[in-house]
């Protein structure tokens, strides 16, 4: 199976993946995607598709997901959410690691970091980032919270009244990481994240 072409060479493929056995036997409203897709629309400002899973909480199904989404379906970024807390059941961090060729430490501490601000219990929360590189192509693949509040507070930081950053969301980061594994230029709305590069590495536009 051949890799779909891009209509733009800056357009960025998305996997969006909701974990949940709840949700992936029609017993729950799914939150994680829709939520992932309106931040997505209200953030990008360069041209974006997704593709979409709604999955059971099932280590080998989450592995064979992530892998489908990275190396047949040509996603640049894979966003998970569900299945990252103690619970037995929770085992999406395991089934990232176990897909990927490098760890990405800093992604999931600064998501604890910004939840420990709200609760506690941010601390239980085991969410990892990973790189996965095949032999033409890599992609950047994060396990996020499964509450849209905490999806939104995780991607775009904490911002004071005045809209000031307080602290640092995960996406700041990530158009320079796609920039660095191969991927296409993204380029965001500052109002809602602005992204930051060197300035070696921002585009100048003509």
């Amino acid at each position: 199976m051949t890799k779909p072409t891009r209509n733009d060479p800056d357009e960025l493929i998305v996997g969006l993946v909701s974990i949940s056995d709840r949700a992936s036997s029609g017993t729950y409203q799914d939150q994680g995607v829709p939520a992932l897709q309106e931040w997505f629309s209200s953030a990008l400002a360069s041209p974006w598709r997704m593709e979409s899973r709604l999955i059971p909480d099932d280590r080998a199904t989450i592995e064979e997901t992530l892998i489908e989404l990275v190396d047949v379906a040509g996603c640049d970024l894979v966003l998970t959410t569900g299945g990252t807390g103690p619970a037995r059941r929770d085992v999406t961090p395991e089934a990232t690691l176990a897909v990927a060729t490098k760890e990405m430490p800093g992604f999931g501490e600064q998501m604890r970091q910004i939840s420990l601000h709200f609760v506690p219990t941010a601390i239980l929360s085991r969410q990892v980032a990973v790189i996965r590189e095949t032999q033409d192509h890599a992609a950047l693949i994060m396990n996020l919270p499964g509450q849209p509040k905490s999806i939104k507070e995780t991607l775009e930081g904490l911002k004071d009244a005045d809209g000031k950053p307080i602290v640092p969301g995960i996406f700041a980061a990530v158009p320079y990481c796609i920039d660095l594994i191969g991927g296409p230029y993204v380029e965001t709305h500052e109002a809602v994240c602005k992204a930051f590069r060197p300035k070696s590495a921002i585009r100048v536009k003509s």
